[in-house]
């Protein structure tokens, strides 16, 4: 098994989490046949369209070309503000997906009526068909192999690429391979990989035998009986997935949010099981794709709570200088979610503010106790950073202009969770981490000291919809009981035992709630 994981691992990650491995399953084949069936529905009629006027069939698949080019991440992102389609969950994936699935089909479809040979067109012509006729007995079932190929390979394009959708908290397998990636765990990345790669071959395989059989069918009624058993099964596996779906999710009474780092898992598994304490029905839309993904879920109602800090709210968020003292930066955060319909509760107890880190025998060898002393290194270090930390201006921009730093290697750009890493591997030299990583000690990083004082506060501190809060105020006594009890050192054990120890957050989560004091 790649990566250094035991066969047996694996099989043992899948045994103790059967329940959740079959409701993703359950999740990601819903989303791969609904977006596939409706692109179906749409590109077939529109590859028609193409083949009858090719003038307008250009601009058709022109624009199915664009659509296809669109970063999965950038399309999500975009379509999220959407009214409508947009937001978390499986509607704005379902869209996405859709649009992903649909040039292949309007491929594959205009391919197949070009493809026939006109002498049968004439012949059907001569014995007074009309041009619906032709079409719906003639033309449509010589094509159908052509099309139901189309279809193949959307069904395997969106099994790939459902996996991103669990960035906007729409499930599937990719919650495992996000969870996987954020805490450096190769085991819980296949345990979805694999999976997911299996669902491919096998919905690969049943369409191939389709295609083979109407292939094979020779008469055109034939072809017709093959389709409509195999449209049969895939509507037979729809409904059923759909059934034992609805079986296993209940409806949330209150939805928990947590971008994808994992801090904000285990804040995000705290949060949730404080809440279900409490007698509440909880959903959990964790490893959402980051602070703007989980801001516009909490303002649109996606989610109705999640943890924030508060120097990334006023400086990422509300575009606000943020004040040094912690007690401010608490009251402006209070102040500038509250004309929204959002309540700021008490803060957790601890500060994880940013912490730029090298390995500690740079540090030793250049001499690097601040950040100041960069300057000395910048030639010759090649930063690494996470994606919203290159935007925001509490990041990289503001960081260069504090402290003057003019860097000779542009900064690479990853995910939050490959930097330590990175770091670690000397793929870079320097890496903005968070002060309350477990993997600054494990993996020998040094922080940097902020000497100018350019970070400000970053108080851990949950946003919840006010409305929400006004009609469950049993989420405002679980909120209340984690106030001012969760201390760095805490935070910084909790971080460890996922990222080091490779305890699950739900089970980290569940300890430290028992270690608190009763209510």
């Amino acid at each position: 098994m790649g990566a250094g994981v035991p066969v047996t691992e694996l099989f043992a990650f899948w045994r103790d989490h059967f329940d959740e491995l079959r409701l993703l399953i359950q999740q990601h084949l819903m989303l791969v046949v609904i977006s596939t069936a409706v692109a179906t529905a749409v590109g077939v009629p529109v590859g028609i369209l193409a083949a009858r006027k090719p003038r307008l069939g250009r601009w058709l698949v022109f624009g199915a070309n664009v659509a296809q080019t669109i970063p999965s991440l950038a399309l999500l992102g975009f379509l999220l503000p959407l009214p409508y389609i947009g937001g978390i969950g499986p509607r704005t994936a379902l869209v996405a997906l859709t649009l992903y699935a649909v040039l292949p089909v309007i491929r594959a479809t205009l391919s197949g009526l070009r493809s026939l040979d006109p002498a049968v067109i004439e012949a059907g012509t001569a014995l007074g068909m009309t041009s619906r006729q032709l079409l719906t007995m003639v033309e449509l079932p010589l094509a159908l192999p052509s099309i139901v190929s189309g279809v193949r390979v959307a069904t395997v394009i969106g099994v790939g690429t459902t996996t991103i959708a669990a960035a906007i908290g729409a499930g599937g397998l990719g919650e495992y391979i996000f969870r996987g990636l954020a805490m450096v765990d190769s085991t819980t990345i296949l345990a979805g990989a694999v999976p997911a790669a299996g669902m491919a071959l096998l919905l690969d395989g049943v369409l191939a035998w389709i295609e083979g059989a109407l292939k094979r069918g020779g008469f055109i009624h034939r072809r017709r009986r093959v389709l409509l058993a195999g449209v049969g099964s895939v509507v037979a596996l729809l409904l059923i997935t759909a059934i034992v779906s609805m079986r296993h999710s209940p409806a949330a009474t209150v939805t928990v949010g947590s971008k994808n780092f994992t801090e904000q898992l285990i804040l995000g598994e705290i949060v949730a099981q404080a809440i279900e304490a409490e007698g509440l029905t909880v959903s959990r839309k964790l490893n959402l794709g980051g602070t703007f993904i989980c801001d516009q879920a909490l303002r649109a109602g996606g989610i109705d709570v999640y943890v924030e800090y508060t120097g990334t709210a006023v400086t990422a968020v509300f575009k606000a200088s943020a004040p040094q003292s912690s007690e401010a930066a608490l009251a402006q955060t209070r102040s500038l979610y509250a004309p929204l319909g959002i309540t700021m509760t008490e803060a957790l107890g601890f500060n994880n503010t940013f912490a730029m880190l090298v390995r500690a025998k740079d540090a030793e060898t250049f001499g690097l106790r601040s950040i100041e002393d960069l300057a000395r290194v910048a030639d010759r270090f090649r930063p690494g950073f996470g994606h919203e930390f290159l935007q925001r201006q509490d990041g990289f921009p503001g960081l260069l202009s504090r402290y003057g730093l003019s860097f000779t290697t542009p900064p690479a750009a990853m995910e939050l969770s490959l930097i330590y890493k990175a770091l670690a591997d000397g793929q870079v030299d320097l890496i903005a981490g968070d002060a309350t990583s477990a993997l600054i000690d494990a993996l020998a990083l040094t922080m940097l000291e902020d000497s100018r004082q350019f970070f400000p506060p970053y108080d851990a501190v949950p946003l919840a919809r006010t409305e929400t809060l006004q009609r469950h105020p049993e989420m405002v006594r679980a909120l209340d009981r984690l106030g001012r009890h969760i201390s760095v050192n805490d935070m910084r054990a909790m971080n460890r035992a996922v990222d080091i120890d490779h305890e699950s957050p739900r089970a980290v989560a569940a300890a430290f709630l028992r270690s608190l004091p009763p209510r």
